[in-house]
């Protein structure tokens, strides 16, 4: 398990608290269409305040580029951010110099701060030395409640924590301890679940988890180049036929380290890619020529189902077929409720993570009962990669 201190292990009574948070949330017309992002930093802002600290939030919002863009202020959240907490939000102009300098002096016990958007400055994408020291001339401890943007060294995320005591916040604590559950030192067996269109985009990602894992179920489009690689006929599905030597060679790997490797035995063709599209299942070596495979089909499912019943740590990226549109969401479906029922049992320790994942979830109505949905995207996958990600190396630096 990664070692990081917790808001738990500092020191924070009478100190301005330097909080990095991620609410880099949707926006139309000035108005927050999804607070998700803003609700989740609220224990980690909450128990600063019960240790004594004052929170001064720091974040990102868009890509600016360096730049000030009116239209990326993060002023325009303060109404959610306001909601979310129950209390006034002080806004400073900047997250650097005399603006922010001159809030952060005023600040009183219980009161919390937001800086203006971090990557106003070049020096925050740049991991800049003399940015992060500006930042950190502001306040007294570090917390990094950031885990979606831990997979980028920028000034905000890695730099800082270099600089000042730090430790990680409620819902990046969450984000580790559930990931380290996951793959770190998980319960065996364990599944891995990874669907998308194309293995190119998931090739580190499958080439880490045959080493890790006992199960490996490849769905969506990535499947059909898979079957491509051991000669079946796929019609007109999407599969990338050039990735054919890389599925062998990944298949060859899983075979030498005991990972066994689903993929489906039954498909759902249809002729056109729309809602309500006419469509057949067939055994997975019958797809018509002028057909294209948009689902596994009912027996994978099964299939799917037992391995399940028999693994203790399941982890999700990626649907397992065209799951936007009916009825080819059929096998996600039916697949994230088994994987529901069972860690609603108390059997199966089930993460999940990535945008597409999240939506297939919420979906099926099946994200509410697994052990841990992940909200960050790239990092989510780059941790899933065995990568070392930098915001996270530097909360472990500080430990030390």
């Amino acid at each position: 398990m990664a070692k990081f201190n917790t808001i738990d292990d500092m020191d924070l009574a009478g100190k301005v608290v330097l909080t990095r948070v991620d609410v880099n949330v949707p926006v139309e017309n000035g108005q927050v269409t999804d607070a998700t992002r803003i609700e989740k930093i609220v224990p980690t802002v909450k128990d600063i305040q019960a240790k004594g600290g004052i929170p001064v939030l720091l974040a990102h919002f868009d890509r600016p580029k360096g730049q000030r863009v009116d239209a990326m202020s993060l002023r325009q959240i303060v109404p959610s951010l306001e909601a979310a907490l129950g209390q006034e939000v002080v806004f400073a102009d900047d997250c650097i110099g005399g603006p922010a300098k001159r809030v952060v002096a005023a600040l009183k016990p219980g009161q919390v701060a937001l800086m203006e958007n971090t990557r106003f400055h070049a020096g925050e994408e740049a991991n800049d030395a003399t940015f992060a020291a500006s930042l950190a001339a502001l306040g007294g401890a570090y917390v990094n409640d950031a885990f979606s943007a831990a997979h980028r060294a920028h000034a905000s995320t890695e730099a800082l924590a270099r600089l000042l005591n730090a430790g990680a916040g409620r819902l990046m604590e969450a984000e580790l301890k559930a990931l380290d559950a996951a793959l770190g030192d998980p319960q065996r067996p364990v599944m891995a679940v990874v669907g998308g269109a194309k293995v190119s985009t998931k090739l580190e990602l499958l080439t880490n988890l045959v080493e890790k894992v006992d199960h490996l179920v490849i769905g969506g489009g990535m499947a059909n180049t898979f079957l491509v690689a051991k000669g079946v006929e796929v019609g007109k599905s999407l599969a990338e036929r050039d990735m054919a030597d890389t599925a062998r060679a990944i298949l060859e790997k899983a075979e030498a380290t005991g990972c066994k490797i689903h993929l489906p035995v039954d498909i759902v063709v249809a002729r056109e890619f729309k809602a309500g599209a006419a469509s057949e299942t067939l055994p997975v070596d019958q797809c018509p020529a002028d057909a294209m495979i948009l689902d596994a089909g009912p027996d994978t499912v099964e299939a799917l189902r037992q391995a399940m019943t028999a693994c203790k740590t399941l982890i999700w990226n990626g649907p397992l077929g065209a799951f936007e549109i009916e009825p080819f969401d059929a096998a996600t479906n039916a697949a994230a409720r088994a994987a529901a029922e069972l860690t609603a049992q108390g059997a199966l320790v089930s993460v999940a993570g990535g945008g597409d994942t999240v939506a297939a979830l919420n979906k099926a109505g099946a994200a509410e009962s697994f052990t841990f949905i992940s909200t960050a995207g790239g990092a989510f996958l780059e941790w899933m990669e065995g990568k070392t990600l930098p915001g996270v190396a530097a909360l472990e630096a500080a430990r030390r």
